[in-house]
């Protein structure tokens, strides 16, 4: 899906409890924004690396909700358990229009989560373990499904690769982007930072240049983007010097989007992530 809209309409998700940030983002234009929930397994299967363990609660979504006035609010809830449909009850009463279940590993998880949201909120799986990306087409027939996000962290501590960015140059993204383009949904890839941001270990210009590759309509906002806007006056321009550039890559031949697949793959090869960086997750 190649088309020069694409920054245009790009779904941007930020995930925060801070009031005054979530305030400026959704002044901004960012798309989605809300909490992270999750830590059933997570400190476990991602030990020292960096990642988002957020602590958010119900409290931290009441507040985002009073600061938000046109964007979605977005919950990602735990994987599925015995507390999962109270979790997904108390979201909705809060407001949360975006739901997504993470780490799930077989298409029955899929599909007793959206079972339980019903259809009264949107549903978003985030595929993450080697299980669901084997299963993919299985996971992709549960109907209800409303779109879907690769998660990087995880994938490439699954398959024992040196980061995040050599999982989004490989074959293995484009091979699920397709499948889940076959199926007609929209797909979100990791995060992105902010357009020229050097203190990001790989150029983010050459990340942008992957969405109109594969196809990728969303993804979220990486810590790196909020913690490198000086000021929130910077905010809105930088969410608009970042879909300008996708709209930019959008329109490029496709030997460019290629060429850029390629060099981020070599800046991957050399970079092995310190364990504490967390301004660079997109988890």
């Amino acid at each position: 899906m190649k088309t020069t809209s694409l920054g245009d309409d790009f779904c941007l998700t930020l995930i925060t409890n801070d009031a005054e940030l979530a305030a400026d983002a959704d002044r901004a234009g960012v798309n989605r924004i809300g909490i992270d929930l999750e830590y059933l397994g997570k400190a476990e299967r991602q030990p020292g690396q960096d990642t988002r363990l957020s602590h958010h609660g119900w409290d931290d979504l009441s507040t985002i909700s009073r600061c938000v006035q046109q964007a979605d609010l977005f919950v990602r809830i735990n994987p599925i358990h015995p507390g999962t449909e109270a979790e997904i009850e108390t979201a909705l009463e809060l407001g949360a229009k975006v739901l997504m279940l993470p780490n799930f590993r077989t298409a029955g998880e899929a599909a007793t989560f959206i079972r339980t949201v019903r259809g009264r909120a949107r549903a978003s799986i985030l595929v993450e373990m080697a299980p669901a990306v084997v299963r993919i087409r299985e996971v992709l027939d549960v109907p209800g499904i409303d779109e879907v996000m690769i998660g990087l962290n995880d994938l490439h501590l699954q398959f024992g690769v040196a980061n995040h960015f050599e999982v989004l140059a490989s074959p293995l993204i484009g091979m699920l982007a397709a499948e889940v383009l076959r199926k007609g949904l929209p797909l979100a890839i990791g995060g992105v930072g902010r357009v020229g941001d050097t203190a990001m270990p790989v150029p983010t210009d050459l990340v942008y240049a992957q969405y109109p590759r594969l196809g990728a309509t969303g993804a979220w906002l990486a810590r790196s983007f909020a913690n490198t806007v000086l000021s929130p006056g910077d905010f809105q321009p930088a969410i608009l010097a970042l879909r300008k550039r996708l709209n930019e890559w959008a329109a490029a031949p496709l030997n460019e989007l290629e060429r850029a697949r390629v060099e981020l793959a070599q800046n991957a090869a050399k970079w092995r992530p310190a364990l504490s960086r967390a301004s660079h997750s997109v988890a």
